[in-house]
């Protein structure tokens, strides 16, 4: 087996490791490459905000789905998988994305004994460079099953503000005046909804991120045409996509204080990788690992 080579030094700012750096690409197994970002930086901007702390927002997963996984068998032939990371959300960090592909590619020209023993690398490298337990599942290009393609649940939104005349405007942030219960509503229900409009930048490159949420919540009735207005407001929003979930998770908790709530989203690929949060109240209401249709 020849992963013990040795790993390349890698050059980082502090500030934001590799993201929106012309950068070389390694040639041979490189974990060196991979930079933690602390959580911290965007729950602290939380809880500024919505006076939520970190805790309510920490429960949860981020699964990371890898389609572009290729290593060398001990004959030097190149193999291909597909790879789901799922990393805990109360780890302290999260892993910057552009360098998890410099460290997956790091492996395209290196020698694997097996795929278990790929399998055991990649965790035990995104393990230590987050300190906490990153599990990884490779998955065959023969197994049709694999990552399926589901629909999200609940019902779609999008069209919730056709029928007024609100006009939505572009602001510079996002904002969570607009989110409110529907007139007269007093029952508390449980309640689904979707959006594929969820749209917020990045805080480096300043690139657009699309995703589809859902959010499932148990409260008095939300009214739909605020909580669209609420999610169009992140189109200006500078975040990664985890904090962009647990400011959604936030918001809602401070406005409609629900006994359940989760929210998850997709969001579309970038780089062969795409990410994938999901915060919930309780452990009980964590949803399987999914993938959708523009994934």
């Amino acid at each position: 087996m020849n992963n013990q080579i040795s790993s390349q030094s890698a050059d980082h700012s502090i500030s934001h490791g590799v993201l929106g750096e012309t950068t070389s690409y390694p040639k041979t197994y490189s974990p060196a490459v991979l930079f933690p970002i602390s959580r911290s930086l965007g729950r602290d901007e939380i809880e500024k905000k919505a006076a939520i702390s970190a805790d309510v927002v920490s429960l949860g997963m981020d699964w990371w789905h890898c389609f572009e996984l290729s290593w060398l068998n001990p004959q030097g032939i190149s193999q291909v998988a597909m790879a789901r990371l799922a990393i805990p959300a109360d780890s302290e960090f999260i892993i910057e994305s552009k360098s998890l592909k410099l460290y997956l590619n790091s492996l395209n020209l290196s020698k694997f004994d097996s795929l278990e023993v790929v399998k055991n690398t990649i965790e035990s490298d995104l393990s230590t460079a987050l300190k906490t337990q990153v599990l990884v599942d490779i998955f065959s290009l023969n197994d049709i099953s694999a990552l399926n393609i589901i629909q999200p649940l609940g019902k779609n939104i999008d069209q919730a503000l056709d029928n007024t005349t609100h006009q939505i405007g572009i602001v510079d942030d996002v904002t969570a005046d607009m989110l409110k219960v529907e007139d007269g509503a007093a029952d508390i229900l449980s309640q689904s909804y979707q959006s594929h409009l969820l749209r917020s930048n990045c805080p480096v490159t300043d690139q657009p991120d699309w995703g589809t949420v859902q959010i499932d919540i148990t409260s008095r009735k939300v009214d739909e045409a605020s909580l669209l207005e609420y999610l169009l407001t992140y189109r200006q929003h500078n975040g990664f996509h985890e904090q962009c979930v647990e400011q959604i998770f936030a918001d809602l908790t401070k406005v409609f204080e629900p006994s359940h709530l989760m929210v998850r989203a997709w969001y579309t690929r970038r780089g062969g990788i795409d990410i994938n949060p999901c915060r919930v109240s309780q452990t009980s209401l964590m949803p399987q690992p999914s993938r959708l249709v523009r994934q």
